[in-house]
């Protein structure tokens, strides 16, 4: 495949607009893709309408998995930006559009990785599974969906093309928790509040109590650093002279591989038992698509394998690192396999900003990557 052709791959890509939805127009270019190789196993999965993750498979026996989402974030303001969002303009070295960054050429480096093997009839001496997901900026329900299905069970290792720069192998990350409570009062006239329940005020004691019970977990993590926890948005209310009925907060943690969410969830649940105990209290609790902090070990073979094929290919010194962001792996380690999980694509430090791009070298480079790395993680299974 000529540099040319891959470069427009990538262009096609970005000028499908699949803001938190509309992933299936994606699904459905990929597989077009795929469709020259009947030696490709191409399934769709769904999770909702117009949104189906992809999956595809080539070759046999051990299996590594290649990753990548589709969605991505709103443009915002257009007129903001320099370029237009669903362009895929080209300017001297730099692809500009929503995704180009996080994670079109990522997806589309894995993509054609795979396509590449298959043009070149190359003897695999293991297997390929593409695992293109939806709804990752928001929650990593299309890993989820695919985790549930069996879609990771083979796993021998997992690759997600996430935007980490090419200098940069992620092994661990944190964990995600985002919570909500809900404050239920009764409405009155201001001047007679003895006739209602604040529900704002009620809500104030599981702020003013929760913040001293996550400060507890002092223990950090030599990578990830401590947990965090902030309030990020609080309602409630109708007008200046009644006593509000309804109030609520949301609450995004970051956890580390130290504190389980589970131990967190059994903490604010113990909270919100006690403050219902109180006979005007009425608080309730959810949790929005929440993950697990992603453990790891710097020295895992994969991650060693990936930093000297960077190293080499690149010719930089890869770093192992950590992340304070979550990505899909945290649900496909959830699956039945045991398998090392890590992140290393090429991106920008544009991701989620007006202009955001890639450099179409390092887009490049990123194929070349992934190509020696499969290759090269299939001689090691065999070692």
């Amino acid at each position: 495949m000529t540099p040319q052709t891959k470069i427009e791959i990538l262009q096609h890509m970005i000028q499908i607009p699949s803001v938190n939805d509309n992933e299936t127009a994606v699904a459905d270019y990929i597989a077009s893709l795929f469709a020259p190789y009947p030696q490709a196993k191409v399934e769709k999965v769904p999770f909702a309408k117009n949104r189906d993750n992809l999956v595809v498979t080539i070759g046999e026996g051990p299996q590594i998995g290649l990753s990548g989402h589709m969605d991505v974030v709103d443009a915002g303001d257009h007129s903001a930006w320099s370029h237009n969002p669903f362009g895929g303009e080209i300017v001297g070295d730099q692809l500009f559009g929503r995704g180009a960054s996080d994670m079109k050429s990522g997806l589309a480096a894995i993509v054609i990785t795979m396509l590449e093997f298959l043009e070149q009839g190359m003897p695999l001496k293991g297997s390929v599974r593409l695992l293109a997901t939806v709804g990752e900026e928001t929650g990593e329900y299309g890993a989820a969906t695919l985790t549930d299905a069996g879609y990771a069970d083979d796993l021998a290792g997992l690759v997600i093309a996430e935007p980490s720069g090419l200098d940069n192998v992620v092994y661990t990350a944190r964990g995600v928790i985002d919570y909500k409570v809900v404050s239920t009062g009764k409405g009155s006239h201001s001047a007679s509040p003895e006739k209602g329940i604040n529900a704002i005020t009620n809500l104030l004691k599981f702020y003013n109590a929760v913040g001293p019970i996550m400060a507890q977990h002092t223990q950090t993590d030599p990578v990830l650093g401590g947990l965090l926890h902030n309030v990020d948005l609080i309602s409630g209310g109708e007008q200046i002279n009644s006593i509000p009925a309804h109030a609520e907060l949301m609450a995004n943690m970051r956890t580390i591989p130290a504190y389980p969410n589970q131990v967190i969830y059994d903490e604010l649940e113990a909270l919100v038992a006690k403050l219902n105990q109180e006979p005007t209290v009425d608080l309730e609790l959810s949790y929005s698509y929440p993950e697990e902090a992603i453990p790891g070990d710097p020295n895992a073979p994969l991650v060693q394998l990936a930093k000297q094929i960077s190293d080499k290919i690149c010719g930089h010194d890869t770093k192992i690192v950590g992340s304070g962001g979550a990505n899909d792996g945290a649900e496909f380690l959830r699956a039945k396999a045991d398998f090392t999980s890590i992140e290393i694509g090429p991106g920008s430090n544009t991701s989620h900003q007006v202009d955001e791009y890639i450099s179409i070298q390092e887009y490049l480079k990123a194929i070349d990557f992934y190509e020696a790395l499969v290759l090269a993680f299939f001689e090691q299974l065999k070692a």
